[in-house]
């Protein structure tokens, strides 16, 4: 499938398909505040969050418009996060985001940066797309500082999905 990373690997990471048995897994993520206090309109009942999110995933799958991979660790065989490339629409204007969410308790071990980078890698040999973006709410400090590790640079604030975001950019 076009845009997804499915067997693609890192230093410490294995790229796969999300799967409906990875959902209780990925409930602790919606569980703690921090993952979604940014964005507004989210749904504040976790499961529901968490299914809501899974459906995305799959429709994107159905559809060909990219979606998040499972990161999972190659030491441990445990999933860490979801990363993946997806086509977005922002003020009028398709772009292929890079997007990452990493489970609260592997925050700040630089999983995010490792699969962003590869997603970005992989995106620019495969030539999906000349430019990169990663849409960031204006107060999520530390996905604008994977952006920047990823070589992104800011180009534009504006609203998406009802919120203020920075739009992070790349171009091959």
């Amino acid at each position: 499938m076009k845009y997804l990373l499915a067997g693609e690997q890192t230093d410490r990471l294995t790229f796969r398909k999300v799967l409906q048995s990875d959902y209780e897994y990925w409930l602790p993520f919606h569980e703690e505040p921090l993952s979604s206090h940014y964005w507004e309109n989210f749904p504040t009942d976790i499961e529901t969050a968490c299914q809501q999110q899974f459906d995305s995933i799959s429709e994107r799958y159905t559809n060909g418009t990219g979606g998040m991979n499972a990161l999972i660790c190659k030491k441990t065989d445990r999933l860490v996060g979801l990363c993946g490339l997806m086509i977005q629409e922002v003020d009028g204007t398709e772009a292929l985001e890079i997007g990452y969410s990493i489970l609260p308790e592997f925050w700040g071990k630089g999983y995010a940066t490792e699969a962003a980078q590869k997603c970005k890698k992989v995106a620019f040999e495969k030539e999906w797309a000349s430019q990169l973006i990663s849409i960031i709410h204006i107060a999520n400090t530390p996905s604008q500082k994977v952006a920047f590790k990823n070589g992104m640079e800011l180009f534009k604030t504006t609203t998406y999905k009802n919120n203020p975001v920075h739009l992070y950019s790349i171009n091959n």
